[in-house]
C-alpha cells in the first residue's frame, strides 16, 4: 500500500497519506520514538519549524442511533495536534507534517507529524514505510483480530422454538 517512491511529495495519494495517518495516530509514543530514532538513525536529525506547536483540546464526538440513523452528540474527547515544516534544503520545497491523536501526549503529537512529513519526502518514503507504518499496521490490524475474537467467542445466539398447534 506504499506510494511509489519516485512519485514527488505533493503527488502522494491522498487515501495513502489517509492511512499511514491513521497508523500513526494509534501508534503509542513509545513505539513511535524508538522506531523513528532507528530509522532515522546515521542520517541528521530534520530541521523543521512550527506552523502550530502540539496543542491539547476538546472536540466533539459524535454517535448515530442505531448505526445509520439520525447523529447525536456523544460526548467530548481531549485531542492533541500539531503541524511542523520541515526546513527545506538543496532548492527543494518545504514539507508539512500534520498529527492529531486522542490524550495529551505533545510529544507523540510531535513525533507523529515529523513522521508524516518524512514520509512525504521520495528519499525517505520506502524506508520509512517498510520501518515504521507496516509493522505498526501489522500489530494493530492483530490486535484488532483479536478483539473481534475475543468478542465473538461469547456471542450468544438465540433461536426460538415453534410450539406444535
Amino acid at each position: 500500500m506504499s506510494a511509489p517512491s519516485t512519485a514527488p511529495s505533493s503527488a502522494v495519494p491522498t487515501s495513502a497519506r489517509r492511512t499511514w495517518m491513521a497508523v500513526l495516530a494509534r501508534t503509542p509514543r513509545a513505539d513511535l520514538e524508538a522506531a523513528l530514532e532507528h530509522a532515522l538513525q546515521g542520517l541528521p536529525t530534520p530541521a523543521y519549524d512550527w506552523l502550530r506547536p502540539p496543542e491539547t483540546g476538546l472536540a466533539m464526538v459524535r454517535g448515530r442511533i442505531g448505526g445509520s440513523g439520525d447523529p447525536f452528540n456523544l460526548g467530548e474527547a481531549t485531542v492533541t495536534r500539531a503541524t511542523l515544516r520541515l526546513r527545506a534544503t538543496g532548492g527543494t520545497d518545504a514539507t508539512v507534517g500534520v498529527a492529531c491523536h486522542l490524550g495529551r501526549d505533545r510529544r507523540r503529537a510531535e513525533l507523529a507529524a515529523l513522521a508524516d512529513a518524512l514520509l512525504q519526502m521520495p528519499e525517505h518514503h520506502d524506508r520509512l514505510h517498510r520501518q515504521l507504518i507496516d509493522p505498526f499496521a501489522a500489530r494493530q490490524q492483530a490486535r484488532r483480530a483479536q478483539r473481534q475474537q475475543d468478542a465473538a467467542s461469547t456471542r450468544v445466539e438465540f433461536f426460538t422454538m415453534v410450539r406444535g398447534d
